[in-house]
């Protein structure tokens, strides 16, 4: 998979692409990853890629004309069109079913947004699609993308050592995951539950199923909708 993303901050990306599981996956070749900084487009000598909105208000809007002109350099750059992500609070809400769709793409182009955030002909113009992954609001579109890359991504085929790993997250199957135990079997008088150490596949698949219902029940009870 291709991932470009367009931002003001590409030196934000470097430490959590280069570590741990997005490390190994460009590493092997599974995933590459570019960085396209968007102030480089801009049109004038102060590299100026905002400006105040039209109506008044405070904070400043993000001009098309910079984002244009780096999305239309950018996908250039890979052999498919990619699809288009804008981060903004004002997107759908990030999910795991959303990660899962989106691993099945060849290439995503994601746009990491600033200040009170894009001029709406950014949107309409290349018809992207807008993301947020929670309810709040960030600085910039940059942490958003990094949640959404590291999410996608280890789905894909070949990332995880195990590649059931990913089946048993938390909200793969719309539960939350079950209580997990390592050793010791005995931690401060706190014991790892007689069935796990029973060898029993069966009655353990059924006790961690019921305790994904009954912590999901808990916790997230939203999820059982």
């Amino acid at each position: 998979m291709r991932i470009d993303v367009l931002t003001l901050f590409p030196e934000m990306f470097q430490s959590p692409l280069g570590c741990s599981i997005l490390k190994r996956a460009r590493d092997n070749g599974l995933i590459d990853v570019v960085l396209t900084n968007i102030r480089d487009f801009a049109a004038d000598n102060y590299k100026r890629v905002d400006d105040k909105p039209y109506g008044g208000g405070p904070g400043m809007v993000m001009m098309p004309g910079p984002v244009f002109d780096c999305f239309e350099y950018v996908e250039k750059l890979g052999t498919e069109k990619g699809r288009v992500i804008l981060l903004t609070p004002q997107g759908q809400k990030f999910n795991q079913a959303k990660a899962a769709e989106l691993s099945k793409e060849g290439r995503l182009i994601l746009i990491a947004g600033r200040y009170e955030g894009f001029d709406e002909r950014i949107r309409i113009g290349l018809g992207a699609e807008q993301i947020s992954i929670g309810d709040y609001v960030l600085s910039g579109g940059e942490l958003a993308a990094m949640v959404v890359v590291d999410a996608v991504v280890r789905l894909l085929a070949g990332v995880l050592g195990d590649e059931d790993s990913a089946k048993d997250d938390s909200f793969s199957e719309g539960l939350l995951e079950y209580p997990q135990y390592t050793r010791p079997s005995s931690f401060r008088n706190m014991k790892v539950p007689e069935i796990l150490l029973s060898g029993d596949h069966g009655k353990i698949a059924e006790w961690r199923r019921r305790q994904a219902l009954e912590r999901t029940k808990k916790c997230r009870p939203d999820l059982l909708g």
